[in-house]
């Protein structure tokens, strides 16, 4: 049974910093792409942030990038997502999804690409 379990979320101040976690289990984790994908209020799911299985490729959105940095831990079966520089609107529910196989690059950036997901885990950033 595949397991994804984010932790870290929380209110924070506008340019303030979180360091969002997601731990796997049930899969080979250290096969598997993952990505981060936010939902806010009234608004589809959109992709974040992804990286490939063997770290060697990564790849965020227009929206987050040079503010967000997505890392992993093969050793440990955990995917973080560092955000500074927080803004109100990137307020939403933040979600890590795992696509596994593939090759040591893929990073799929489609919804419909990821096998698993998480339950989520609230960012709300104030102004």
């Amino acid at each position: 049974q595949v397991q994804l379990v984010e932790s870290g979320g929380g209110l924070v101040q506008a340019g303030g910093s979180l360091r969002l976690s997601c731990a796997a289990s049930g899969l080979t984790f250290s096969r598997s792409p993952m990505g981060w994908f936010r939902q806010a209020p009234g608004k589809e799911r959109e992709f974040v942030a992804v990286i490939s299985w063997s770290s060697r490729s990564t790849y965020s959105s227009d929206s987050v990038k040079g503010r967000f940095t997505i890392s992993r831990d093969n050793a440990k079966n955990t995917v973080y997502l560092q955000m500074n520089s927080l803004k109100p609107e990137d307020t939403a529910v933040y979600y890590c999804g795992a696509a596994p196989g593939g090759s040591y690059y893929r990073r799929p950036i489609e919804e419909r690409e990821y096998e698993y997901w998480g339950q989520g885990t609230q960012v709300t950033v104030s102004s």
